[in-house]
């Protein structure tokens, strides 16, 4: 799959030329063990940021293991969202949570932040059910499953975002978007 669309500011643009009619409702779950991790430099506010210009997140939910430090429930709360601690399964919590989100009717988006395959039935039974699908996920180990089954795919880098789209030629075209300075980069919430 080749990358396009570096940059926040054009997945943000590139996000709200798929708005529909209204603004979208969607719900964001976070799968936290195996996303915020210190080598991949995950920063939620981005996430949040790029999905508010698509819609309102309704439900926005990171899921944590009984290892997760206060100093990280600080933060994630700082951002707007819900910390749900674990003291079993996180991916098996995430997924009753998301199947959920399937079922309600106040929410019409799916955004899952993660890079496990575990999740590909879930973005399945989302689809299934006339969901939109967004699925953010970094390298390296991020699921070929859970690409080619998402709506939209964004793959979140040290220092920008790329997103896939399906065309008649398969992906679009990189070059019509720059990378983002480093300077402009937030901290990543590890280090919040």
């Amino acid at each position: 799959m080749k990358p396009v669309k570096s940059g926040l500011d054009s997945i943000s643009k590139y996000l709200r030329t798929k708005k529909e009619v209204g603004r979208r409702k969607i719900g964001l779950l976070v799968d936290g063990p195996n996303i915020l991790r210190k080598e991949f430099d995950v920063n939620l506010e981005e996430i949040r940021d790029v999905l508010k210009d698509y819609g309102n997140i309704k439900i926005g939910r990171v899921f944590l293991n009984q290892y997760a430090s206060d100093k990280l429930v600080e933060a994630i709360e700082n951002h707007g969202l819900e910390p749900i601690i674990c003291s079993s399964d996180v991916d098996v919590r995430l997924a009753v949570e998301g199947m959920e989100l399937v079922y309600n009717p106040n929410i019409d988006t799916l955004a899952i932040v993660t890079r496990d395959a575990d999740f590909k039935p879930l973005l399945n039974k989302a689809n299934e059910h006339g969901k939109e699908t967004i699925i953010f996920g970094v390298e390296p180990g991020f699921s070929t499953a859970l690409k080619n089954s998402a709506d939209y795919v964004i793959l979140m880098d040290k220092n920008r975002m790329s997103g896939y789209d399906e065309d008649e030629e398969g992906k679009l075209d990189a070059s019509d978007y720059e990378e983002y300075p480093e300077e402009e980069n937030e901290e990543s919430i590890e280090k919040t």
